[in-house]
């Protein structure tokens, strides 16, 4: 039966994967069949094949373009000066820089230069939008509406708020991931202020009905704050079209440099007022102080408007690449499921929970293939995704879930591989769970 199984296995590769399987595999012994080979073997030979990890993380980081970093390289040893230091030549043209930057962001999704504030990243601007907006006389019973799969980042900070006096409702989606208006309008009341809402999930990719909601707040007259930290560089944005009045943004999410990000707060029409977080030397306006980053400024600047320029392209061949990876993965094991809506996702997007198999122990039998159990911010977390648990999955098939990020470097060779691994590393997981319980 074990003989069987190794040989199943070796079939269902590819041939050109095929080839380099069965020349290692005789590479290891002489004149060697398949059956000669127990199935662990062959495994750990189809992931030693891999001279480097694999990566499909792009949900957790990615890596910063080679056209941002030549962008940012003169940065760290000619133009450094301190873009506060407007007193001197250098001082000044390093402020230029950063407000050119500035203008890249607005750009991308559709906003005006002085609406940009710079933050550290996506977690600090949903704090000071939040927070912020909550502390303008909003404190003592004002309320706020938000959603059980929002990234922590919003919740956390919800519930910071509700120890201050705030109310917060946190209502539940639906089993692919979506929000439901109707829902969301039946709780609002008269101190409603703010709803927050995550535009694409970071653990399933759903994309939530944005314009939708810009209607609702618009109709109630309240501020709408977007997490834009997953779809920054792969959904086209226009903050005013989409009745947007916060929203926050992460570079190293958008293939720049991590500890720089944004938040958009709107102007007029109406225009947004929100207390500051970060107090000590009145940069950014007054609306967030610290001497601002440069270099990574400029990096932001440069992603965005790389993100702009390829946006269209890069996702319609990272959405080919997710496909064929969830087409290969199903067309080769039983019992998986695919999680959130099949449409209304993030192009490199795939949450595939795979029966009878622990995320933990399929993720310790890939080494050769980067890959999350969910969100990078709540790993060291033992409790199960609360995303997976709000959309209806058992804490079973939770801790069976796995996610893979696909990206702008994501090659159809690597997505070939992974198909192999994942295949190879489940089938060994569950004939051992067999085994074990015979």
């Amino acid at each position: 039966m074990q003989n069987r199984a190794t040989c199943d296995l070796y079939d269902q590769l590819s041939s050109a994967l095929a080839s380099q399987v069965w020349h290692k595999l005789c590479q290891r012994r002489l004149n060697a069949r398949c059956n000669d080979f127990p199935r662990r073997e062959l495994v750990t030979i189809i992931l030693d094949m891999a001279e480097k990890s694999i990566y499909l993380d792009y949900h957790a980081t990615t890596p910063v373009d080679d056209r941002v970093f030549a962008r940012m390289a003169p940065m760290f040893t000619e133009k450094f000066a301190n873009p506060a230091s407007k007193n001197h030549t250098p001082g000044r043209e390093v402020a230029a820089l950063v407000e050119y930057s500035r203008g890249q962001v607005a750009q991308l999704i559709g906003a005006a230069p002085e609406e940009i504030v710079f933050t550290s990243g996506a977690t600090e601007s949903i704090n000071l939008a939040l927070k912020g907006a909550a502390q303008m006389g909003r404190l003592d019973g004002g309320h706020i509406i938000t959603f059980e799969t929002e990234h922590r980042a919003t919740l956390d900070t919800c519930k910071v708020l509700q120890r201050a006096g705030c109310s917060v409702t946190i209502l539940p989606v639906g089993t692919d991931g979506l929000i439901d208006i109707g829902q969301v309008e039946q709780s609002v009341d008269e101190q409603t202020f703010l709803i927050s809402v995550l535009h694409a999930n970071n653990e399933i990719g759903v994309i939530q009905p944005v314009e939708a909601l810009g209607a609702l707040c618009k109709q109630h007259d309240l501020l709408l704050h977007l997490d834009a930290a997953q779809s920054g560089a792969t959904i086209p944005m226009d903050v005013r079209s989409m009745g947007v009045h916060l929203l926050s943004l992460s570079a190293h999410k958008m293939y720049g440099p991590m500890g720089i990000g944004a938040l958009y707060i709107r102007r007029r029409d109406p225009r947004v007022r929100l207390q500051t977080q970060i107090h000590g030397g009145g940069h950014e306006k007054g609306r967030r102080s610290g001497t601002l980053p440069a270099p990574l400024v400029v990096g932001f600047g440069a992603a965005c408007e790389l993100a702009g320029q390829i946006m269209a392209a890069d996702t319609s061949r990272i959405a080919t690449l997710r496909d064929r990876l969830v087409g290969g993965l199903f067309a080769q094991l039983d019992d998986v499921a695919y999680n959130g809506h099949p449409e209304q996702r993030l192009a490199g997007n795939a949450s595939l929970t795979f029966k009878g198999v622990n995320g933990a122990a399929l993720i310790g039998a890939l080494p050769a293939l980067a890959v999350s159990r969910g969100s990078a911010c709540t790993t060291e977390e033992p409790e199960p995704s609360h995303v997976l648990q709000a959309i209806g999955l058992s804490r079973e098939d939770a801790e069976a879930t796995l996610r893979f990020g696909l990206g702008r470097f994501t090659t159809a060779a690597e997505v070939e591989t992974a198909i192999t691994m994942v295949t190879a590393a489940v089938q060994t997981l569950r004939s051992e769970l067999l085994q074990t319980s015979a």
